[in-house]
């Protein structure tokens, strides 16, 4: 893969054994990526981003105009997501070893020590969610082998700001977001494997 630059916008160009050229634009900062075929050069690539620039433009707006997240407190009554769902978050402090459950649909039940900082109520959540993704993925990856025909020799997961993933093909190595696993299943199975391969 290798980029081309077109004003201040940068695009991807991957070359794959494909009959026509796929222009795309990735949230969540409307990352721009075009799948080429390997007989079309760069000048041609660039011709074709010059022609869908204003349909380039029209979806990075989109992305920039959408409602972000205020930074967490990790306190209660703080919306967090899972799997897609939404959920209130809901601080409860004791003397034991912190734990996360979800509750009734509608709550995230984050047990904590007396006198934790955000730091620690934010790891304490963070590493549950990690777990959470962990057991999602073993299945996922057994059944995308089987119709991809690759074998994903590891995988892990950690945070990305820009990324849903990454893979590298010569180490059949998948490095997942963590935020994956506030998304829906679907976002999950679709984003996390079909991307990398097609």
């Amino acid at each position: 893969m290798h980029q081309i630059t077109l004003g201040n916008i940068s695009i991807d160009v991957v070359r794959k054994d494909i009959k026509n050229l796929h222009l795309g634009v990735y949230p969540p900062n409307g990352r721009v990526r075009i799948a080429s075929p390997l007989k079309i050069d760069d000048e041609a690539v660039r011709l074709f981003a010059i022609s869908k620039m204003a349909w380039i433009k029209k979806h990075q707006l989109k992305f920039e105009a959408q409602q972000r997240q205020s930074k967490r407190q990790f306190v209660s009554g703080e919306s967090h997501y899972y799997k897609g769902n939404r959920y209130l978050l809901n601080v409860i402090y004791h003397n034991a070893a912190p734990k996360v459950e979800i509750r009734n649909k509608t709550y995230i039940d984050l047990y904590i020590r007396v006198g934790s900082t955000l730091e620690q109520r934010e790891k304490v959540l963070t590493e549950w969610y990690r777990r959470q993704l962990k057991d999602q993925i073993p299945p996922l990856i057994d059944k995308w082998q089987k119709i991809i025909g690759v074998e994903v020799s590891d995988w892990g997961i950690k945070k990305m700001k820009t990324k849903w993933g990454t893979c590298t093909i010569e180490k059949r190595r998948i490095w997942l977001n963590l935020e994956l696993a506030k998304k829906s299943k679907q976002c999950l199975d679709i984003l996390s494997f079909t991307k990398w391969y097609t």
